[in-house]
């Protein structure tokens, strides 16, 4: 059986960057080889494409979990780590990305756009990377960033310039299937289509695409039935079309009820009123369908609808409505702004734009915010000594201390940065003169305490082996027997 997806929920993980390698170059007659790690590759990336050969979201509605491809780490003698492969899914034409509460992210109209929705993480820098003159050996290396993880709401909706609705079993689905090459499936019983049908039409020099929008009842502007699923499938068309079954033998039901009864459900849910409305009696090669036809006919077109008879059994009238479709649609297509290509729009930051804020938390913390900070902190392998001081140096090159301190932070204080908390200690940054010492350490960081130094403890274990003279003259615990004899 077909099935028809046009909303999804995507759980989309990009790949994270690789981890940096600590490496020092050992080779004979080179004692002092100096650091080799390489860096770690960048992770993969997922981005949406619009294909024109893919007309449903049912790929994703099987697979909703997507994960893109991890940066391999750097390895010894400078060798870098692979990138992760990005991961590009094709989407139809059409399709709107938004989040979870509504935000939309992107509208992707046209073959060929592209929207990268999840950015990988990059790699971590290898102890090579981060040599200087100052720190010539570096005893760590930046770990890899981890990539984004969000889950977006996919939707579709069909990019046609007519709209054909109308009540269930008015005819939508025939008369697509006869202007058009579209074969949808046809029965004598109400739902029989659940899904959109796309049609192209062409009329002389003219082309246009028609949809059909099922599901049109009562109350479906707010949820009834499956109207709000397929209410978003009109919102592209320029012009809409009223279907009406003239032949139906429902109590109740006459043509200016049924157009009062969907232009109210159109109204209902907005942003279609400009739309230009053709009104199409169909069903006419039926006897009691065409006097009722003529009746309704000047009550319609006195509320200024263009009104059509036609049959989409013996294509009668069918002529004249493509053509005034077309005219319609012409009229839109020249009414609308020229595309313009894409402008690159560069914003360069301001003078004064530091990268990052400093703000005061109500648990009386101070947060960091900016990319920089927290990437770094990201970055950090905090199980190092000398990368949590090199951290501290970058933070306090950047002037995040000194903000710190005019905000009003004191020493002791909390700050959090990211999902990481410190105690601020202002004195940490040693500045320019500071020269980091054995690998993988940071005296800045060590802790005063009052135990003895190793010296100390061999003289004290020295001294308890050594027999006091006292206690052998007197025969003391430590004497021997023949001494005590």
């Amino acid at each position: 059986m077909t099935m028809f997806v046009d909303r999804v929920v995507l759980h989309l993980q990009a790949g994270d960057g690789g981890h940096g390698c600590v490496s020092i170059h050992r080779e004979k007659f080179k004692p002092f080889g100096g650091p080799d790690g390489g860096n770690g590759g960048h992770g993969g990336s997922v981005a949406l494409v619009v294909d024109p050969q893919v007309h449903t979201l049912l790929d994703f509605h099987f697979r909703p979990h997507v994960k893109a491809q991890n940066g391999k780490g750097g390895a010894g003698s400078n060798r870098d780590g692979a990138n992760g492969a990005d991961l590009v899914l094709k989407v139809p034409n059409g399709t709107v990305v938004q989040t979870l509460d509504g935000t939309v992210l992107a509208d992707l109209v046209g073959a060929g756009t592209t929207f990268e929705v999840a950015r990988g993480g990059r790699g971590g820098r290898g102890n090579a990377a981060l040599a200087s003159a100052r720190r010539k050996a570096p005893g760590f290396a930046e770990l890899g960033e981890p990539g984004d993880q969000l889950d977006v709401v996919l939707e579709l909706k069909s990019v046609a310039d007519v709209g054909l609705v109308g009540f269930p079993s008015a005819g939508k689905s025939s008369l697509i299937s006869v202007i058009s090459a579209a074969k949808p499936k046809i029965a004598d019983y109400p739902f029989t289509t659940l899904v959109p049908n796309l049609g192209v039409v062409r009329v002389d020099n003219h082309t246009f695409t028609v949809a059909d929008v099922p599901g049109l009842i009562p109350g479906a502007a707010t949820g009834k039935g499956l109207g709000l699923e397929f209410l978003r499938h009109v919102e592209r068309c320029s012009v809409l079309v009223h279907v009406i079954d003239t032949a139906t033998l429902e109590p109740g039901r006459d043509p200016l009820a049924d157009i009062d009864t969907i232009e109210a459900e159109l109204i209902a849910y907005g942003g279609l009123a400009d739309r230009p409305r053709l009104v199409a009696l169909n069903k006419i090669d039926v006897p009691d369908g065409r006097d009722l036809a003529e009746i309704v006919r000047p009550d319609l077109e006195a509320r200024g609808f263009r009104v059509f008879e036609v049959s989409a059994a013996t294509r009668e009238g069918l002529k004249e409505l493509t053509y005034a479709m077309a005219e319609l649609v012409e009229q839109a297509r020249s009414a609308a702004p020229p595309a313009e290509p894409t402008r690159i729009v560069i914003r360069p930051k301001a003078v004064d734009d530091a990268g990052f804020t400093v703000e005061a938390a109500p648990d009386g913390a101070w947060v960091v915010r900016g990319a920089r900070p927290e990437r770094w902190v990201r970055q950090t392998n905090f199980d190092n000594d000398e990368a949590v001081g090199y951290l501290a140096d970058r933070l306090a090159r950047l002037g995040v201390e000194e903000k710190l301190g005019k905000a009003g932070a004191e020493p002791g204080d909390l700050v959090r940065i990211g999902d990481r908390e410190f105690d601020w200690q202002p004195t940490l940054y040693a500045g320019v003169d500071f020269v980091p010492g054995n690998r993988g350490t940071d005296v800045r960081l060590e802790e005063k305490t009052t135990r003895p130094s190793a010296a100390d403890r061999l003289a004290a274990r020295k001294a308890r082996r050594q027999r006091p003279a006292e206690e052998i003259e007197a025969g003391g615990p430590g004497a021997d027997e023949g001494d005590a004899e």
